[in-house]
């Protein structure tokens, strides 16, 4: 701000300056000739006073008052209308309110320097806060405008012509306002009638047209400007420029679109809450998984009830902790919770606390993932190694029982051979050749369970050759005839008749058929109804053998072809008769499968394809 020194250096030209012996006549002359009302008197180089019209008027009526020859510095006012050098233009009004008098003497280190008037006080202010508006016109950020009604610019400042791409203020000003400037004309028009009706526009988002044709965003704040009469003549206001701040809101939004996507599209649930347990996120994931809806629990619902009872407060301590990630966070913590339908879920629960600038939590957010896939994935892998295990159990009892079998199969033939050289010595007629033919019997007898057990050991490597389903069935089917009638088991039977052409092992399929029949009978203690039914499909030959037994319950369905799995008891069996039969059909390209209802009775359904004779078993 300017001092009483700056302002009396500005109007200096404009002093007159007088010595005291000067008279009143002559000081009036050069009052008239200057036009001015106030003049310095001074002695010896130095401001003594001031002679002033109020001077001259209060001694021209005085008794013997000769303006011709009285002296200026008898009748003047001296230093007590005064002022220090450094008063700003604030205490220079303020000094001359209080001492009620137009002229102020200036000093400085102890002598006057100039006089001062409220108008050149006044003048010297308003100067200087014109030239600070220009200052701030021609230099401020935003574009400032002043307009006529009509729609034609007046001025601009150069941050305005720079805002709209224009180079050339003359230009710029000989624009149509409504048809060049604005990009919807309309817009134009709802300005005008807002302005003079409120008297002026704030925040007035509106499309302006750069002069290369862009389209740019504005904000407008503007007032109106009346004539004398209170007629409006025009306006006068800012444009600020918003393509930046529209800029930073789409990228903002962008962003915030990619990550609200994120969230969404994550496989895992994922959930924040407001440390008063409030829920603020729920994604689709956590709809699927917890069986909620997010619009049923945001704002609506409390963490609390998400978690069995206790279990929220543990994991906030959790993570409050130290000891599970560091503070602030939770890794991995295994979690069992229930869905809203009361199926129970089994994860792993990940959180961490988000906190302020000023390291006050404010929310926490946990990521859930559902182990249900890893589990029964585990479970397998656990049921297939108990399977290896099990066909490693089966494969060293296949080499125990083949060790024995050869160990038993000399001897046993030795027997054979040395009872039918006794059978020789020894008359028909004589009852010891009876009970010879009994011991060699029962002999041959071994003879045949030592070969069962070598064909468990190492499955029959007969050679395939082409077979007839049929006639497999019929002998079977004619041997247990009578055992199955003793059961009070019936046979049906429909044999297809182009069934001739199956390349297979007959031994292998003989045991398949075999153990299958055993099976259906086994199934049907109070008797019923055997049904073997031979068809073929495409490429095909379809075997089916059906009961009206006891049928086999859901759960062993997937069990019924394991090694050592069996629904009988421990004299009954060991459980190797399907899994055997299973590995046969496998052998021979073919598929077993089984269909079964509890009460109603049982069907396996064998496929072996025809006619596949390959090179190798040529």
């Amino acid at each position: 701000m300017k001092s009483a020194e700056d302002i009396v250096k500005e109007k200096e030209k404009d002093f007159i300056v007088i010595t005291a012996d000067t008279t009143i006549f002559k000081a009036l002359q050069l009052m008239v000739q200057n036009k001015t009302g106030a003049i310095l008197v001074e002695e010896k180089d130095d401001i003594i006073g001031i002679w002033t019209e109020r001077d001259l008027m209060r001694n021209i009526l005085s008794d013997g008052f000769d303006p011709k020859t009285a002296r200026v510095g008898d009748h003047m006012v001296a230093g007590k209308l005064k002022a220090p050098h450094t008063d700003t233009v604030d205490n220079l009004i303020s000094r001359l309110r209080k001492i009620n008098h137009r002229y102020l003497l200036i000093e400085k280190e102890g002598r006057y320097i100039g006089l001062l008037s409220p108008e050149d006080i006044n003048k010297s202010d308003l100067l200087e806060k014109t030239k600070d508006y220009e200052r701030l016109f021609e230099h401020v950020g935003s574009g400032v405008f002043i307009s006529t009604k009509e729609g034609k610019f007046i001025d601009a400042n150069p941050a305005l012509l720079d805002m709209l791409g224009y180079t050339s203020k003359e230009e710029f000003l000989k624009i149509d306002i409504k048809k060049d400037l604005y990009l919807r004309p309309d817009d134009r028009r709802t300005f005008q009638e807002m302005i003079e009706r409120d008297g002026q526009v704030i925040d007035y988002e509106v499309d302006f047209k750069r002069a290369d044709g862009k389209v740019i965003s504005i904000l407008l704040t503007g007032h109106v400007r009346y004539d004398q009469n209170g007629n409006v003549i025009g306006y006068e206001g800012l444009n600020v420029d918003q393509s930046q701040r529209k800029k930073m809101e789409k990228e903002i939004m962008e962003a915030h679109d990619f990550l609200n996507n994120i969230i969404n599209r994550s496989p895992n649930a994922i959930i924040a809450a407001d440390m008063k347990g409030k829920i603020i996120l729920w994604n689709r994931a956590a709809e699927e998984t917890l069986k909620y809806s997010a619009k049923e629990v945001i704002g609506q619902m409390n963490i609390v009830k998400i978690y069995p009872e206790g279990v929220a407060q543990k994991i906030m301590q959790m993570m409050r902790s130290p000891e599970y990630g560091g503070v602030g966070k939770l890794n991995a913590y295994h979690l069992v919770t229930v869905q809203r339908d009361g199926g129970i879920l089994e994860g792993n629960l990940s959180a961490a606390i988000i906190y302020n600038e000023k390291g006050e939590e404010i929310v926490s957010v946990g990521i859930y993932v559902d182990l249900k896939e890893r589990l029964e994935m585990e479970r397998r892998l656990r049921q297939t190694q108990e399977q290896l295990l099990q066909s490693e159990k089966l494969a060293a009892m296949g080499r125990l029982t083949s060790q024995i079998a050869h160990e038993l199969n000399n001897p046993i033939y030795g027997i054979m051979n040395t009872l039918e050289l006794m059978k020789t010595e020894i008359p028909p007629e004589n009852k010891r050749r009876k009970i010879l033919e009994m011991a060699l019997s029962e002999t041959v007898r071994l003879g045949e369970m030592l070969s069962k057990m070598l064909s468990f050991s190492k499955p029959d490597q007969e050679e395939r050759r082409t077979t007839d389903i049929n006639i497999i069935l019929d002998e079977i089917l004619l041997l247990h005839e009578k055992q199955l009638r003793e059961h009070s088991i019936q046979i049906s039977t429909s044999f297809a008749t182009d069934v001739s052409n199956v390349y297979a092992s007959r031994n292998q399929l003989r045991q398949v058929f075999l153990n299958m029949i055993s099976n259906a009978r086994d199934a049907m203690p109070e008797g019923g109804t055997l049904t073997v039914k031979t068809s073929t499909e495409k490429d095909n030959v379809k075997i089916e053998i059906s009961d009206t037994g006891t049928g086999i319950k859901d759960e062993y369905k997937d069990k019924i072809f394991d090694t050592f799995f069996t629904t009988k008891d421990t004299v009954k069996g060991v459980g190797l008769g399907l899994s055997v039969c299973y590995g046969f059909i496998k052998d021979n390209e073919g598929d077993i499968a089984v269909d079964s209802k509890v009460g109603t009775g049982t069907t396996f359904t064998i496929t072996l394809p025809l006619g596949k004779e390959s090179a190798t078993d040529s």
